[in-house]
C-alpha cells in the first residue's frame, strides 16, 4: 500500500536556505488555506445561502397565505354573491323554461303585452360559456318598454338586450312595437 516517506522530504527542506524555506511555508500555507476554502468553507457557505434563499421563500408564501387567510371572510362572501352565475340547470331544456319564465315574468311587472315569443336557440362559445337567446315581440307604452329593458339587463342574472327594434304601432296612439333579442349566459 502506500507509505507516506518523509526522509526523502525532510533532506530537500535541510537543503533549502532560510529564505527558501519561509516561501516553502508560505506557498503550503496559502496552499492550505485554498483547499480549505475549497473543500470545506465554500460547500458549507452554499449551502446556508441556498438554505438562506429557501427560507426567504417560504416567509413570502406565508406573507401571501396570511393576507389570503385575512381577507378569507370577503372572499366567501363575494363567491357567494356571484355563485348563482355559476349554478347551471340540469338540462339545457330546463335552462329555456327558467330563461322564458323569467322573460316573462319581467315583462309582467313591466306591464308589457307579449306577442310573440321564441327561443333562438343555445350556442355554445368558446370560453365555454353557453348562450341561450330568445326573441320577444311585444307592445306596450314607451315608458313600459325602457322599463322592462332596464329591468333584463338589472337582473341579478347573466341577461342582456343583444338587439331591439321599436316602431310606434299607430300614429295616434302612444304604444309601440318592439322587437327583442335577450341573451342568457350561463357557466358551464
Amino acid at each position: 500500500m502506500f507509505k507516506l516517506q518523509l526522509q526523502p522530504l525532510l533532506k530537500v527542506l535541510s537543503g533549502l536556505s532560510k529564505r527558501e524555506k519561509i516561501i516553502f511555508y508560505a506557498a503550503a500555507t496559502a496552499l492550505s488555506l485554498v483547499a480549505l476554502d475549497r473543500l470545506i468553507i465554500y460547500p458549507v457557505y452554499s449551502r446556508i445561502n441556498s438554505l438562506n434563499n429557501a427560507i426567504k421563500e417560504g416567509e413570502t408564501g406565508i406573507v401571501r397565505d396570511m393576507r389570503m387567510l385575512a381577507q378569507k371572510e370577503k372572499i366567501i362572501l363575494e363567491s357567494k354573491k356571484y355563485a348563482s352565475f355559476f349554478s347551471s340547470p340540469e338540462s339545457e331544456e330546463e335552462a329555456t323554461t327558467s330563461f322564458l319564465k323569467e322573460v316573462e315574468n319581467q315583462a309582467g311587472k313591466s306591464s308589457l303585452y307579449i306577442v310573440d315569443m321564441k327561443p333562438a336557440g343555445v350556442k355554445a362559445e368558446k370560453d365555454g360559456t353557453k348562450k341561450f337567446q330568445v326573441v320577444l315581440s311585444c307592445e306596450g307604452q314607451m315608458e313600459q318598454v325602457i322599463e322592462f329593458m332596464y329591468n333584463i339587463e338589472n337582473l341579478n342574472s347573466l341577461f342582456n338586450i343583444e338587439k331591439y327594434q321599436i316602431s310606434p304601432k299607430s300614429k295616434e296612439t302612444g304604444t309601440v312595437q318592439c322587437s327583442i333579442t335577450i341573451a342568457m349566459i350561463v357557466m358551464a
